[in-house]
C-alpha cells in the first residue's frame, strides 16, 4: 500500500482534480445575514492552498422562504450572495483548487430560529410548492456553473428535504411524490436531477450526497439489502448525478452483511458510477461527539488505502481534520503523520 495512490489525479467529465482528497462539506453559519464574507473565501482558499483536491462548501441554500434553520447560513441566491461566491471560487481557483457548491434545502428541521416562513417538509408541501422548489434547485445549479463552480452537490442527505422524501419515516403522500418503496419515493430527488442536469448541461458534474442515516435517527435505513440499494440510486443515476457522496459515520463499517464494502463502496459496486467515500478520516471517533464538545483522537489510513486501492471509492473527503487544519493533506503528502493533531471540538467555533 502507497500513499501515492491518493495523490493520482482525477478526471470525469469537466471535473479534473489534482489528487483525491475533498474537503466535506460542514455547517459553519459565519455568513453575514446569508452573505458569504471575506473571511468564508479566506477560509476556503487556505484548504485549497493546502492542495486538498477538491472543496464542498458548506451547504448553501437555495431561494424558498424556509431552506435554511440558521440564520447565517450562506444562501446561494441573489445578486449580492452570488457575487460574492464568484469571489470565493475566483479565490480558490488562484490556489490551485476546484471548488463545488453544496446545494441544500433543510426541510422541516427547526434549529432554535424561525424562519420567515413556516418550514417545508414532505407532509406540507403542495405540488406547486414541490414544482416551486425543483425551480430554485436549477436556479441555483445555473447559478453555480454562471459564477465559475467546478461541479455541484446536492444535498440529499442526514434527513434534510431531499432526504425527507426519500424517507418513509417522513414522507407519507399518497401522491406521485410519495409511495411504499424507495424507488417511488425517490421521485422528488429525480426530478430535481433532472432540472439540474437540464440547467447545466452534460458535462458539468452534479455530485448527490446520500446517506442512511438521519439526524433525526442514527439507525435509519432506507435500503436493507443491495437490491433495494441498486433500486433506489439507478434511476437518480439516469436522470444525471455523476458522483455519488455515501456518507457514513464511519468509512470502515460494511453496509450490508454480504461483505465488507462500506455504503460508498456498494454505491459503486450497484450504479458502476465514481463514489466519494467519508467518515472519520484519520479520526478515531465519529462526528457526533464534536457537538457535545468531545474531540477525537488521531488514527492511522491504511485501512483507508486499503480500500481505495480495492477500487472501492474513488475520492475520499475529511470533515473535522482539514475543519481545524488547512494543512491536512500536505501533512499526510509528506508522511508527517507526526504533525497531524487530534481533533479539538472547540475548533468549530471559529473559521481555521
Amino acid at each position: 500500500m502507497s500513499l501515492e495512490t491518493l495523490f493520482s489525479p482525477f478526471q470525469y467529465k469537466g471535473l479534473t482534480l489534482r489528487n483525491r482528497f475533498v474537503m466535506a462539506p460542514m455547517t459553519r453559519a459565519f455568513a453575514t445575514d446569508g452573505i458569504p464574507n471575506q473571511q468564508i473565501a479566506d477560509y476556503y482558499t487556505r484548504r485549497a492552498a493546502g492542495e486538498v483536491g477538491l472543496i464542498l462548501t458548506e451547504g448553501t441554500v437555495v431561494n424558498r422562504g424556509a431552506s435554511k434553520n440558521i440564520k447565517d447560513i450562506p444562501n446561494f441566491y441573489g445578486d449580492e450572495a452570488l457575487k460574492n461566491w464568484k469571489h470565493v471560487a475566483d479565490s480558490v481557483h488562484a490556489a490551485g483548487g476546484a471548488i463545488a457548491p453544496q446545494i441544500w434545502h433543510v426541510g422541516n428541521t427547526p434549529y432554535g430560529w424561525e424562519p420567515p416562513v413556516p418550514f417545508e417538509s414532505p407532509a406540507t408541501m403542495t405540488i406547486e410548492d414541490i414544482h416551486a422548489t425543483i425551480k430554485a434547485f436549477a436556479d441555483a445549479a445555473r447559478d453555480a456553473k454562471a459564477q465559475g463552480f467546478d461541479a455541484l452537490e446536492l444535498h440529499g442527505a442526514h434527513g434534510y428535504l431531499i432526504d425527507q422524501f426519500f424517507w418513509e419515516g417522513t414522507n407519507t403522500r399518497t401522491d406521485e411524490y410519495g409511495g411504499a418503496t424507495i424507488k417511488e419515493r425517490s421521485r422528488f430527488a429525480v426530478d430535481v436531477v433532472k432540472a439540474v442536469r437540464e440547467a447545466v448541461g452534460p458535462d458539468f458534474v452534479i455530485i448527490l450526497r446520500i446517506s442512511q442515516w438521519k439526524q433525526q435517527d442514527y439507525t435509519a435505513k432506507l435500503a436493507h439489502t443491495p437490491a433495494e440499494l441498486e433500486n433506489w440510486l439507478q434511476p437518480l443515476t439516469d436522470a444525471g448525478v455523476d458522483i455519488f457522496h455515501g456518507s457514513q459515520r464511519r468509512y470502515w463499517e460494511p453496509e450490508f452483511d454480504e461483505s465488507d464494502l462500506n455504503f460508498a463502496g456498494w454505491i459503486k459496486k450497484v450504479t458502476g458510477q465514481p463514489t466519494i467515500t467519508v467518515g472519520s478520516v484519520g479520526l478515531s471517533g465519529d462526528f457526533s461527539g464534536a457537538f457535545q464538545g468531545q474531540g477525537s483522537e488521531t488514527a492511522g489510513i491504511d485501512e483507508l488505502i486499503r480500500r481505495y486501492e480495492r477500487g472501492d471509492f474513488d475520492l475520499v473527503a475529511v470533515g473535522r481534520s482539514l475543519l481545524q487544519d488547512p494543512e491536512w493533506v500536505q501533512k499526510i503528502k509528506a508522511g508527517s503523520f507526526d504533525k497531524v493533531s487530534a481533533f479539538d471540538a472547540a475548533s468549530l467555533g471559529k473559521l481555521y
